[in-house]
C-alpha cells in the first residue's frame, strides 16, 4: 500500500517494548516470557532485543534473575523512535526509484503517520491495553 510498510521485525520490536512497558518497572523480564506472551520466535526475539539494546531502548541484566528491561521510562519512548531505528536502511516507498504521480500523496500520508507515531508513547499503549483488558473481564464474584 505505500508508506505504512511495517516489517515483521518492526512489529515484533514494538510488541517486545510494549511487553516490557506492561511489566513492573525495574524488574528484568526473561526473553522466554516475552516470546511466549507475544508469540515471537525466541531466536528472532533475541536478535531484536540485542538490536534494541544497541539503540538504547532496552538494557539487559545477567544472571539467574536477569533479563531485559526498558532503558528509559515508557513515556519517554515513542513508537516512531523505535520504528525509525528498526527500519533504518529500508526503502520507504516500495522500492520504486522513478518519480511517480503518487509521490506527493505518499509523502503527505507518511508525514501524517509519523506525526501519530511520534506522539504515541509506550506508556500510552500500555495504559490503553490495560484498560481494554480490564474492561472485558467478566466479574464472577458473588
Amino acid at each position: 500500500m505505500g508508506p505504512l510498510n511495517l516489517s515483521v521485525k518492526g512489529e515484533y520490536a514494538l510488541l517486545a517494548i510494549l511487553d516490557l512497558a506492561l511489566q513492573r518497572a525495574g524488574e528484568p523480564i526473561k526473553i522466554a516470557s516475552i516470546a511466549k506472551r507475544q508469540r515471537i520466535p525466541q531466536k528472532f526475539l533475541e536478535l531484536i532485543l540485542a538490536s534494541l539494546k544497541q539503540g538504547g531502548f532496552v538494557e539487559s541484566r545477567r544472571g539467574a534473575e536477569g533479563g531485559y528491561l526498558l532503558a528509559k521510562a515508557a513515556h519517554e519512548i515513542t513508537v516512531g523512535d523505535v520504528l525509525r531505528y528498526i527500519s533504518v536502511g529500508r526503502r520507504k516507498m516500495g522500492g520504486r526509484s522513478a518519480q511517480s504521480p503518487l509521490d506527493d500523496m505518499w509523502t503527505e500520508v507518511q508525514t501524517a503517520v509519523s506525526a501519530i507515531l511520534d506522539r504515541r508513547t509506550f506508556a500510552d499503549l500500555a495504559r490503553s491495553w490495560n484498560e481494554r483488558q480490564h474492561k472485558y473481564v467478566p466479574n464472577w464474584e458473588i
